[in-house]
């Protein structure tokens, strides 16, 4: 049996040590409703970074993640920090053991100042698209 993941490790700057701290709360309570899912998804590790002032965190997965709970927790962290400019990240989708399809990724990027996706790629199903002929960005 192959085991999934989605591994990602990016750093979001909220400003300052005290928006850091509100971060922390706003990630704990995005945890607390994503424990209430039915399934939970996998969510995502977070900590503030000292040797960047403590105005960085470390968003990462652990063992695996879920792109799209980073998501929301940078739109909330926006929202609430009055984040301004452009962020991103990208992930990797591996799989424990050589299977087809088993592998790809993507990356996302957001305005901050309104929380829209700037733009965004998937590769799940792209390889296949473009070797078949048809057009990816359709």
């Amino acid at each position: 049996m192959a085991d999934y993941y989605t591994h990602f490790s990016c750093l979001l700057d909220v400003g300052s040590p005290e928006n850091a701290v509100r971060a922390l709360e706003l990630y704990n309570a995005l945890a607390d409703e994503n424990a209430a899912e039915d399934p939970s998804s996998d969510g995502f590790l977070l900590s503030i970074q000292p040797e960047h002032g403590g105005t960085q965190l470390w968003i990462r997965d652990d063992p695996t993640g879920d792109p799209e709970h980073v998501i929301q927790f940078v739109k909330r962290c926006a929202a609430a920090l009055g984040l301004k400019g452009r962020w991103g990240f990208q992930y990797a989708n591996t799989c424990s053991k050589p299977r087809l399809d088993g592998f790809g990724g993507g990356a996302h990027v957001l305005d901050l100042s309104t929380g829209e996706t700037v733009d965004w790629i998937y590769t799940d199903g792209w390889l296949a698209t473009v070797l078949e002929g048809g057009d990816p960005h359709a």
